[in-house]
């Protein structure tokens, strides 16, 4: 999913009270109201909802099919609607989402998601983390084979898979290739048709995990920027 530059880059609007409390002070609880992908979530603390961007990790895109809807179910086993996590915020991207390390029950879920093999550590921002842990997790995640390092070599990592050309393709399930087998492997996937009838805008939908399975349905103008991921503001 999109990064994060610094606090400063935030559309130079000024930012909620709590928000600036929140990036200066100690980590916090939050309760989980929804999960949108495999690196983000939306969290309630106090009145104040907030997007929370897991730090230091990339999760495959919800159109890198299966792997995205994979990594989303993961999460969503280790964060579940309804529990309490801790925040240990680092900063804001310029989508105005709360990077950050996220917790429950003692347990680092960003770290969680690496050494499952349903994330990437995300290199160019693990200074801001344990970025020894996160390494070490990945490498016990791609010998064992897990998540997206079922295929050799493992899936198109999602920043690439972002800045690469439109995305008419998804990426190949089933058993990995055989040694020495280029990886990974995209299998052509017929463009759907935009269906006749009712258009809608990200407002009216409300809710980014509805947004992708319109997107999937066909409604492609939602996806604005053609990244193969619709309403992004919805994050």
């Amino acid at each position: 999913m999109h990064h994060r530059r610094g606090p400063q880059a935030v559309m130079g609007r000024p930012w909620p009270l709590l928000a600036l409390i929140l990036l200066a002070g100690p980590a916090g609880a939050a309760t989980v109201l929804s999960v949108g992908d495999g690196d983000t979530i939306r969290v309630a603390d106090g009145p104040q909802r907030l997007t929370i961007r897991l730090a230091c990790i990339d999760a495959p895109e919800m159109a890198q099919a299966p792997y995205g809807a994979a990594s989303r179910e993961y999460l969503q086993g280790l964060a579940p609607v309804g529990s309490v996590v801790t925040i240990r915020p680092q900063t804001k991207d310029r989508y105005g989402r709360t990077v950050a390390e996220v917790f429950r029950n003692g347990r680092a879920v960003n770290l969680a998601m690496v050494q499952s093999g349903q994330a990437f550590a995300y290199r160019k921002y693990l200074a801001a983390c344990d970025g020894g842990a996160y390494l070490a997790a990945e490498a016990q995640a791609k010998q064992s084979r897990r998540g997206v390092w079922a295929v050799s070599g493992g899936i198109e990592r999602p920043w690439d898979w972002r800045h690469g050309p439109r995305k008419a393709t998804s990426t190949r399930s089933g058993p990995p290739p055989a040694a020495g087998t280029p990886g990974p492997v995209r299998a052509p996937v017929a463009p759907v048709a935009a269906p006749a009838g009712q258009r809608y805008t990200c407002r009216e939908i409300g809710n980014f995990a509805k947004a992708q399975q319109l997107l999937r349905q066909g409604h492609i103008y939602l996806d604005r920027n053609g990244d193969g991921v619709a309403c992004e503001s919805l994050r």
